[in-house]
């Protein structure tokens, strides 16, 4: 019978000698429950190995809630038990791993894992507030505004507010080509622009943003160039 702390021993041995094989570097994290996981989150963790069997919070349970704000962590779920393997699969699991652990499987899983994905990470911005923390890829974000001495940012199917002015978000975000400002309170993801109708950006979800005058001009030049370049 598994406990939570002889499966974290086991498991840190398994991934240390995969490390010796290999030569890759991994820094651990250990929580022995998802409550206390989440409430230590970070927005730049690169894979969870979870059981799915934990006393307080379960491990599906804890990647419901990982998912609501980073959906591009990998997750692994370790089980006893075949029948909840499917179930891991909705909160984006890239695989699983019966209990006891194989050093074979796991390290035929890892290698899968980095050669998919080493290399291949996609920018992203993360933050956190009063909600929880966040990691949005930059692809997924829409647009920021302006609120009160903050900004909102709009991503996926919501919306949060990152605590920084505009000023600095704007020196993060156009860092990437495809974000602009094109007002004083607005920067907009131009791979979402559908058109452009008198002084406002139409989003292809069907949102206005509006473009100020002065910035008319250069936001036009830049779309442009960007539309070009996708064509």
């Amino acid at each position: 019978m598994y406990n939570i702390v002889t499966l974290i021993v086991e498991l840190k041995e398994l991934l240390s000698r995969y490390a010796a094989d290999t030569g890759r570097e991994f820094h651990f994290f250990e929580f022995n429950d998802g409550t206390e996981l989440l409430e230590n989150y970070q927005p730049d963790f690169d894979l969870i190995f979870m059981d799915i069997k934990m006393e307080k919070l379960n491990g599906l349970k804890t990647a419901e809630e990982i998912r609501k704000t980073d959906r591009t962590v990998g997750l692994f779920f370790l089980t006893s038990l075949s029948q909840y393997v499917w179930k891991g699969y909705e909160y984006g699991a890239i695989n699983y791993l019966l209990k006891p652990m194989k050093y074979g499987r796991l390290k035929m899983e890892l290698d899968r894992f980095f050669s998919r994905y080493q290399g291949r990470e996609e920018p992203y911005i993360s933050f956190a507030n009063d909600s929880g923390k966040y990691k949005v890829l930059y692809k997924n974000l829409r647009y920021a505004e302006t609120s009160r001495r903050n900004v909102l940012l709009h991503f996926d199917d919501q919306e949060q507010v990152i605590y920084k002015n505009m000023k600095e978000v704007a020196s993060i975000l156009e860092t990437q080509r495809q974000f602009v400002r094109c007002h004083a309170s607005f920067l907009v993801n131009m791979a979402y622009v559908k058109s452009v109708e008198n002084l406002e950006a139409v989003l292809t979800t069907g949102e206005h943003i509006p473009i100020s005058q002065p910035k008319r001009k250069k936001f036009m030049a830049k779309l442009a160039d960007f539309w070009g370049d996708m064509l």
